[in-house]
């Protein structure tokens, strides 16, 4: 089954707030014929535009092949969290890779946060980037690793934007009794991701990258140059990006067998005004939980609530989304049991085995970056740029991240699928026992 059309409509962002809100795109045309680029970069999500719009403003001939709509993935569909750091905490990593590398690590992850920002007022992108991402703990026992976290952030890295939260304040902010304290980061932030990623794509269309959509990659030949194949016609390029995440598919086993797909979902609520919306979060900042299938949830520009919660590891989506998401929710915000939810929505990312994304190059001309496991906003576009950097010959930032280890699933992509059911149920049980 191909995820590529397994929930989806051909062509047609899924029914969900963000494209109820987003400023509309024209789409582009298909790809039609043999052309030649210097570059071809597969996939139109976070990673696959910003590498696209910084090689074309290093000069490159670029060409952008997306299956669907650019932002049509999970780029368009996420929590739209700015986050800081990687995906693994930082003593995590400093015994993974070292302390250098993990300082470098912790400077990618800052300078993510910068682009994204930065990106979005260079370029006019109204993606609503505001300030704000408090981590909540659920168990008690939790909540001093947390704020000691914060204090090797600021001893460590210099990183003073982490603020403790005892339970009082925890409540104060997120408007329930259920958690017992946290952190707030006002480093972090929090932003409308589909129409960050279709301002990107107009931004790369302005410097001249001829984006093609509807185009579904069927084979890639491998070579020098190399030869991207779809439906109706193929690309020659001298370089090849790959940025297809959890729609990667069979395009390439060495990949696939270190990036897993799977599917999160996100409610929002109707309307709620400013005074009910402020009642569950009293700043407008974003929230994620320390479940290990985590909870996050903010508030819309229009006083709803979006809230995302609840995996699911097949192809297929559940019947009812709204069942799914409702029941974190409601353990959560009782008081929204009669609330009506007029948007719900699924997405495939990709995680790995050690939830740190996979860099690296397929061939000398080929490169790959994915599996971002659900800490990708900043953190892929910033995996463009880096990409960008490495075609041009500077890839001592791309080098650090290849260097973390990605370890393949076990029995690789034929049996990771199986053996990862088996440890995320073990996980969800532990989150619903409270262990």
């Amino acid at each position: 089954m191909n995820l590529l059309y397994a929930n989806d409509q051909k062509g047609r962002y899924p029914v969900s707030w963000y494209a109820a809100t987003a400023t509309e795109l024209q789409p582009f045309d298909s790809l039609q014929g043999a052309q030649t680029f210097d570059v071809c970069v597969i996939g139109g999500g976070f990673t696959g535009l910003s590498s696209a719009l910084h090689l074309a403003e290093k000069g490159y001939s670029v060409a952008l092949v997306e299956a669907q709509r650019v932002g049509w993935g999970a780029s368009g569909r996420n929590g739209g969290q700015v986050g800081s750091g990687q995906r693994r905490d930082q003593q995590d990593l400093e015994k993974m890779v070292g302390l250098d590398d993990a300082r470098h690590l912790w400077s990618l992850s800052q300078e993510a946060k910068a682009l994204v920002k930065s990106l979005a007022e260079t370029h006019a992108i109204d993606c609503a980037h505001k300030p704000g991402v408090a981590h909540v703990d659920w168990q008690a026992r939790d909540v001093q690793h947390e704020h000691d976290y914060a204090e090797h952030l600021a001893k460590t890295y210099g990183y003073a934007d982490i603020q403790p939260l005892d339970r009082a304040a925890t409540c104060a902010l997120v408007g329930t009794d259920v958690y017992h304290g946290g952190t707030l980061d006002m480093g972090a932030a929090h932003i409308h991701p589909l129409n960050f990623a279709l301002g990107l794509a107009r931004a790369a269309a302005a410097a001249g990258v001829q984006i093609f959509e509807q185009s579904e990659v069927t084979k890639i030949d491998q070579g020098d140059p190399a030869t991207v194949i779809t439906p109706h016609g193929k690309i020659t390029a001298k370089y090849l990006v790959m940025a297809c995440n959890g729609y990667l598919g069979g395009l390439n086993e060495k990949t696939a067998s270190r990036v897993m797909p799977i599917n999160n979902f996100i409610v929002a609520t109707e309307p709620l005004g400013q005074d009910g919306a402020e009642a569950l979060i009293s700043q407008d900042v974003a929230i994620a939980d320390s479940k290990f299938v985590v909870n996050y949830y903010r508030r819309s520009a229009d006083h709803r609530l979006l809230f995302g919660g609840g995996e699911t590891y097949s192809y297929r989506f559940p019947k009812d989304i709204r069942a799914l998401v409702s029941k974190p929710m409601l353990q959560i915000y009782p008081q929204l049991k009669d609330v009506k939810l007029d948007y719900a929505w699924g997405g495939t990312l990709a995680i790995t085995v050690n939830r740190m994304p996979y860099f690296g190059k397929i061939a000398p001309n080929i490169f790959t970056a994915s599996g971002y496991s659900g800490h990708g906003v900043a953190l892929s576009t910033l995996a463009g740029k880096i990409t960008a950097a490495a075609i041009a010959g500077q890839a001592e930032d791309f080098d650090v991240m290849a260097r973390v280890p990605t370890l393949p699933f076990p029995g690789g992509r034929a049996l990771r699928t199986p053996s990862l059911i088996l440890a995320m149920s073990w996980y969800a049980l532990r989150d619903r026992l409270s262990l």
